[in-house]
């Protein structure tokens, strides 16, 4: 198989912890990170690794089936229906997006302890 191709949208306070585990991954291809503020630590982190970064998160969706895995840490609804949207408008059934709960799950599980994020549940709704 070959490395899985993931973008992350968010790079802030979720996002940045992932990245780290991220961009260390042998078998992960990081295409891109999105974030309104060049200044996000998570930013910093994987532009000083050559990695593409954009402030608008609909740059990763357009990669199209270049991207296996979308990961959203932004907790903002918006977003996930504007990544539905596109995806259902290209036709595009090959990408997944991954939202704040399933990131958060997977940290937990690394770390051995509930991790909690910075969006609250209702903002799911």
């Amino acid at each position: 198989m070959k490395n899985i191709r993931i973008g992350v949208i968010g790079a802030g306070e979720t996002g940045t912890p992932l990245l780290r585990q991220l961009i260390d991954a042998s078998f992960i291809e990081l295409v891109g990170v999105a974030d309104l503020s060049d200044s996000q630590p998570g930013m910093l982190l994987v532009r000083d690794k050559g990695v593409h970064t954009t402030n608008d998160f609909m740059d990763i969706a357009r990669m199209g089936t270049d991207v296996d895995i979308i990961i959203d840490t932004t907790g903002v609804p918006k977003v996930r229906e504007s990544l539905r949207q596109h995806f259902q408008d290209s036709g595009n059934r090959h990408t997944v997006i991954m939202h704040e709960t399933i990131v958060l799950l997977m940290m937990s599980l690394s770390q051995g302890k509930l991790v909690q994020g910075k969006h609250d549940t209702h903002d799911y709704a």
